[in-house]
């Protein structure tokens, strides 16, 4: 679940809008305040306001730049300041993106999106859960530690579930995570997509469909074992039975 920081101090539009962004699959904290925003717990995205009462959003930005777990947090200055020149200073503060009210949500999610990509790309550790291994920095993945080559959006569509591993994540957030839309009619496209990659991982239950709901990545599935699977027939030799060639004849 990807988590955002809403430092707006406006309290109808702040609500307002966390409301929109949670309807979009986001976990949504809100602060009034840039000495709220600083006392608050690490967030994948920080959507920053300006016009704070107790300190201006563009020193905020450089503070939450400063601390050791803000380095590789995205943020968006969301603003109704609209000069060429206060979005040069906002930029070169550390925010990642820079948008001026009023917006459409769209758009601001789409900017979200493009933005935490970036920073994923940036300084992402890599993530593992059970046989699967992806790395963001590198764009890699394995299983049972043979390298996976994935197309972008296959990697992506991994990446999102192995780090919600055991968990549902219902097909609008991985719409929205992965190809930035929640329209419907996207959807056969997702299913292909993570058909494809059951193909590819080749491992039995690793992701699992949840009906009307989503998708989960079961960390306990394992790779079938090479002692179980027959080998070859070599050539000019009878291929190995199968378990119902074997089998006793049922008596009548």
């Amino acid at each position: 679940m990807i988590t955002v920081l809403l430092v707006e101090d406006d309290v109808r539009l702040a609500d307002a809008l966390a409301g929109a962004l949670e309807g979009h699959g986001y976990t949504v904290e809100q602060a009034r305040t840039a000495k709220a925003a600083l006392a608050a717990a690490p967030v994948d995205i920080v959507l920053l306001d300006l016009g704070l009462p107790d300190m201006d959003g563009i020193d905020l930005c450089r503070r939450l730049r400063e601390r050791p777990d803000g380095g590789d947090t995205a943020v968006i200055m969301v603003t109704a300041r609209g000069d060429r020149h206060e979005r040069v200073r906002g930029l070169r503060s550390g925010a990642d993106d820079y948008v001026v009210k009023p917006l459409a949500l769209e758009e601001l999610c789409a900017r979200m999106e493009a933005v935490l990509r970036r920073t994923a790309r940036r300084g992402a550790p890599a993530l593992s859960a059970g046989a699967v291994a992806v790395d963001p920095a590198t764009r890699t993945a394995t299983c049972a530690g043979v390298p996976v080559d994935l197309t972008r959006k296959e990697f992506d569509l991994l990446a999102v579930l192995v780090r919600e591993a055991g968990t549902v994540v219902p097909r609008e957030q991985l719409l929205l995570r992965v190809w930035q839309t929640a329209w419907q009619g996207t959807r056969r496209t997702l299913e292909v997509h993570v058909g494809t990659l059951r193909s590819k991982l080749g491992v039995p239950g690793l992701i699992e469909t949840v009906r009307g709901v989503g998708y989960r990545l079961v960390p306990d599935a394992r790779p079938v074992a090479a002692d179980r699977v027959p080998p070859p027939a070599r050539e000019g030799e009878p291929a190995p039975p199968t378990a119902s060639a074997v089998a006793p004849t049922a008596r009548t």
